[in-house]
């Protein structure tokens, strides 16, 4: 499963994204799960944000669905979390 997220907004507006590749990995079931439920609980089209929050995109193995701060779900907010801390 590939996993890629793009995080635009914030108070200086940067564009940060990351990927990851679950793809041979132990915790792999882990990331899936996670996966499915963010994408579950995404919108197809991005929503209002907040001034200087967060707006996210998820796409994973083709799929993407938008988010925005403050209103993601436990879900969304760990699966960024780990790919902007871990991905490349």
């Amino acid at each position: 499963m590939r996993i890629h997220v793009r995080r635009t907004g914030g108070f200086a507006g940067f564009d940060r994204h990351a990927e990851i590749d679950t793809t041979g990995r132990d915790d792999a079931p882990q990331w899936h799960s996670v996966a499915e439920d963010a994408l579950a609980a995404g919108r197809t089209e991005p929503p209002v944000g907040v001034p200087d929050g967060y707006c996210y995109q998820i796409t994973v193995d083709g799929r993407t669905v938008y988010c925005a701060d403050p209103r993601l779900t436990e879900e969304q907010r760990k699966l960024i979390t780990w790919v902007l801390k871990e991905g490349a």
